[in-house]
């Protein structure tokens, strides 16, 4: 089946009056870039629109097919059938991969994906290959994802009929800076400018205020307060969030999430029926993962589910799964994810008795067992106003027009929102500590100031290594940069004060600062340094290894010690 080809239309044939109105009212379109499915809105000037593709498919598969060498993108481009498209000829599930390295947990729990992901176990980036007329053809996730997010743009200014360049992205609470720049820089190759990346709860949360704006006004024109607890849940990633909503302010009270979702299901699935399953060939792999999806959609409606699929070479799975035999499988998941809602509501001091809504969004949403956790968990009722797999692009629209010059006379986005830190940001300190100078939940824009001192007598000087993510050990966390601060002049040790500033505006920029003060001194005694984060040479070094290789076995006597006061 040919790809349907899409039209845009050319400038020539407006009006200046048309130049002018558009020059002056730039597009922002919404994106919900999902593990399995993406979706794209707009605010039309009325209410949220949400996009279709040609085949008039709100909810668009994230798959890339490879024709002939070319990657197609799965916006518009039509499989025959499902199982072709997980025969290896298509690259799936990128989200997963964006920004890590091949050491990782999940990149090495995608090798079981039906295409091939290549790693040397070195801490580099990992590379991915399809299948094309029996040869393999590398690239890598960022290269992917640039080319989805390209055919999406083409999407949109097709139906909008109008050029596109801004965008507001929401993605995982759990992705770390490095996994932002690469979504960020994917944008770019795409010939998009991000405006905003969202957290997808947070971006609910924005969706949830702007309904209680039209649904409960009181005599005084303003939104009762208050609080909702967004529980997200998609085929890769699992965020919580807490916000209060007063008077069309959003305020994020926490944030959490964590790296597990439908894919860590089917994946359990598949080795619960199939112990010896990652030893299939990749078009049987591909067989599997079909029937296995398609068994844990229907368990979600059906008590039990008849699986029935010829993998080939002789080989046939046909077994009866019940819902309970799932749950069991997957009870860790369900574990997990009930750790993270009580956590969220701690971190943000919030009771059961506090929550006015529980959301629950997501491709997940619709599993039995997570909306009993939920609901036991909460003590409340789940939410019925919103649809869970579109709600996080609706939000990411609202905040595309609020970051915009719109017309908006009813004040349907008289809205504001404040967001926190989602991960903590610190130094390595103490030897091999973790000490979170911004903390996580940390609200945005911040500026936060710790003071350290040397470890040792005469210590002239000193690296200070910037860290992001929550463990209190340093090895366990997101290296983002150092830089070394000399000329301390000879002292005992903890006599000298390096003040650590850390700035987080309302961009999420992140920009650090150190200086230098000697006791009974308010002048720094050396300039203030900035961070500058080591360029990260994708595919061959990270900045984990060039810090190793510069200082190796003289780190630690370098590392500063934290003072017992803070700024």
């Amino acid at each position: 089946m040919a790809e349907p080809e899409y039209i845009v239309e050319s400038e020539c044939g407006t009006t200046e009056e048309e130049k002018s109105s558009s020059a002056s009212s730039e597009v922002v379109i919404g994106i919900d870039i999902g593990t399995s499915q993406c979706s794209v809105a707009v605010w039309n000037g009325s209410e949220v629109e949400l996009l279709k593709n040609t085949r008039n498919q709100p909810l668009i598969r994230f798959d890339v097919p490879v024709d002939n060498d070319i990657p197609l993108g799965e916006v518009n481009y039509h499989l025959s059938h499902k199982h072709e498209r997980l025969s290896g000829a298509s690259i799936l599930n990128m989200k997963r991969l964006i920004g890590r390295v091949d050491t990782d947990r999940v990149v090495r729990a995608s090798k079981n994906f039906p295409f091939l992901v290549q790693t040397l176990e070195m801490g580099v980036r990992p590379f991915i290959a399809a299948l094309v007329n029996n040869v393999w053809k590398s690239t890598t996730p960022e290269e992917v994802l640039a080319l989805y997010l390209a055919e999406l743009r083409i999407m949109a200014e097709s139906k909008l009929k109008r050029p596109v360049k801004d965008v507001v992205l929401c993605i995982p609470v759990s992705f770390s800076r490095f996994q932002l720049t690469q979504i960020e820089r994917a944008c770019t190759i795409a010939g998009l400018h991000v405006l905003r990346l969202m957290p997808e709860p947070a971006a609910v949360a924005l969706l949830y205020a702007q309904q209680q704006q039209h649904m409960l006004r009181d005599n005084t024109g303003r939104v009762s307060k208050r609080i909702a607890l967004v529980f997200n849940m998609g085929a890769g990633y699992c965020d919580v969030a807490v916000a209060g909503i007063d008077g069309g302010v959003t305020e994020i009270k926490a944030l959490l999430g964590s790296e597990i979702g439908g894919e860590d299901f089917l994946q359990n699935m598949m080795r619960h029926l199939l112990p010896s399953f990652d030893k299939l060939d990749i078009k049987s792999m591909g067989l599997l993962r079909v029937a296995i999806q398609e068994a844990i959609h229907e368990l979600s409606f059906q008590e039990s589910v008849q699986i029935d699929v010829d993998l080939g070479h002789g080989s046939r799975l046909c077994k009866e799964v019940k819902r309970e035999e799932f749950e069991e499988v997957n009870e860790y998941i369900f574990f997990k994810s009930g750790i993270l809602i009580v956590q969220c509501m701690h971190d943000a001091d919030v009771d059961v008795e506090d929550l006015t809504d529980v959301i629950v969004v997501g491709g997940c949403s619709c599993i039995p067992k997570i909306r009993k956790l939920v609901e036991n968990l909460c003590e409340r009722e789940i939410y019925q106003g919103m649809n869970p797999l579109t709600a996080a692009v609706y939000g990411t629209a609202l905040e595309g027009a609020l970051t915009s010059v719109i017309d908006d006379p009813l004040g349907d986005v008289d809205l504001l929102t404040s967001q926190v830190t989602t991960l903590g940001i610190g130094i390595r300190a103490n030897r091999s500590e973790f000490v979170p100078v911004i903390p996580r939940n940390t609200t945005m824009p911040v500026h936060k100031e710790m003071i350290f001192t040397t470890v040792k007598d005469n210590q002239t000087e000193a690296l200070i290594v910037v860290y992001e993510g929550e463990p209190e050990m340093e090895d366990e966390n997101h290296l983002l940069g150092y830089f070394k601060i000399t000329g301390i002049p000879p002292a005992l040790k903890g006599v000298p004060e390096i003040n650590v500033g850390m700035d987080i505006n309302a961009s999420n920029e992140l920009s650090v600062l150190a200086r230098l003060i000697l006791p009974g001194s308010r002048h720094p005694l050396v300039p203030v340094m900035e961070l500058k984060m080591p360029t990260v040479d994708d595919g061959h070094s990270c900045c984990a290894e060039v810090l190793a290789r510069a200082y190796g076995p003289t780190l630690d006597s370098m590392i500063v010690r934290r003072k017992n006061h803070s700024i």
